[in-house]
Parts: C-alpha cells; sequence; structure tokens
C-alpha cells in the first residue's frame, strides 16, 4: 500500500499515479495533488514531466511505466493516447492496483470486456472516467426520471454543436459519444437491445 495521507475523518486518503499530464492529463494530475493523494506522475514527454513539476512540485515524476507499475501507490489514473489504454489498464490490473481510466476504457468490445473479467477476478476497482454522470444536472434527472415525475421516458437525443478538439488518433464516436452514451443509460438504468452508427470524415 503506498504511503497516502489522512483526511479530516482520519482515514488513510488511497496514493495515487497519473499516467499522462498531457491535453486532460494535467487537470487530473492537478485534481488529486489538490486533493492530497498524488504520488507519482508519468510520462515519457520532457515537456510534460516538466510541466507535472510545476503543477505538482511535491510529487515524483518519472518517464516509465514500469517504475509505476512496481511503486507502493494503491491506483492509477490512465490519461493517455485512446489506443494506449486497454493494454495500460491490463498491466496495472495484473500488478494488483485500482485503475481509473479516461474514456473510451478501449477501442473494441472485446478489450473492454476482458478488462472488467481481470478487475472482477482480481477483486479490483476498474472505473471509467465519465464525469458527466456525476454533474448535478444529470443526478437531477435520473431522480426525476426514477420518481416518474417525468412520466413514460420514449426518446432521448443528444446534439453536439462544436467540433472540440480534432484528434487524429481517435474519431469523434471516441472522443465525445461515450460521454452522452453513458449519461443517457445512466437515466434510464438500462440498456439497448441494438446499436447502429454512421458517420463520415470531413476535415481528414
Amino acid at each position: 500500500m503506498g504511503e497516502g495521507c489522512e483526511n479530516i475523518d482520519g482515514l488513510r486518503k488511497p496514493s495515487v499515479a497519473v499516467v499522462g499530464c498531457g491535453y486532460w492529463g494535467r487537470n487530473l494530475v492537478r485534481n488529486f495533488d489538490e486533493l492530497g493523494s498524488l504520488q507519482m506522475v508519468c510520462d515519457g514527454d520532457a515537456v510534460a514531466r516538466d510541466l507535472a513539476s510545476q503543477i505538482a512540485p511535491e510529487a515524483r515524476v518519472v518517464s516509465d511505466f514500469h517504475d509505476v507499475l512496481a511503486s507502493d501507490v494503491d491506483a492509477l489514473v490512465i490519461a493517455t493516447p485512446a489506443e494506449t489504454h486497454y493494454e495500460l489498464a491490463r498491466q496495472t490490473l495484473e500488478s494488483g492496483k485500482d485503475v481509473f481510466v479516461e474514456k473510451p476504457l478501449s477501442l473494441n468490445y472485446d478489450q473492454g470486456r476482458s478488462l472488467v473479467n481481470q478487475a472482477m477476478q482480481n477483486g479490483r476497482i476498474l472505473m471509467v472516467g465519465h464525469v458527466l454522470e456525476y454533474h448535478p444536472a444529470v443526478v437531477r434527472l435520473r431522480d426525476l426520471v426514477r420518481s416518474g415525475e417525468l412520466g413514460d421516458v420514449y426518446y432521448i437525443y443528444s446534439n453536439r454543436l462544436s467540433l472540440g478538439e480534432v484528434r487524429r488518433e481517435e474519431n469523434i464516436l471516441w472522443s465525445f459519444a461515450p460521454h452522452d452514451v453513458a449519461v443517457i443509460l445512466r437515466l434510464l438504468g438500462s440498456e439497448p437491445f441494438e446499436v447502429v452508427a454512421c458517420g463520415g470524415s470531413y476535415l481528414q
């Protein structure tokens, strides 16, 4: 177990390492540092490591992922490019640590299912960063749906009105759709019996 630290109730906070200090990872580094749980940051890029040292000067900053796996931190936060999520999460669970993975969990169903099974077999926590599920507006909507105040829900749709950051390593279905799908599943409390998707390439 990592060193961690005590909170106001005298309970030990888990110690955390953030892997990836890029576009979104830097926010996670800052947040976990402010929570008093951050012990390590890992990134292969020297500029990102310098940034991590500025954001969290007391955290140990390393370039090798295996240094994190060999450390005594309790949990890893994976904030690397999407195509690396599965392998890094797999190794994390294999090492006996809990893991928080930024969405998407993986780039195909079989890999995602494999990680879920691995976490269950090892008794570890596997969590995906679907942050909108915990937004106060979504929580309130969920309460309204479950209480029946809105009546029966027959139809839900979502629109994305901004392109956001254009990424070459993943398409819009991996970048933004996971948020919308996660919220819809959360609101309804059930899974779809059929999924259909279509799209086109307009910028690249």
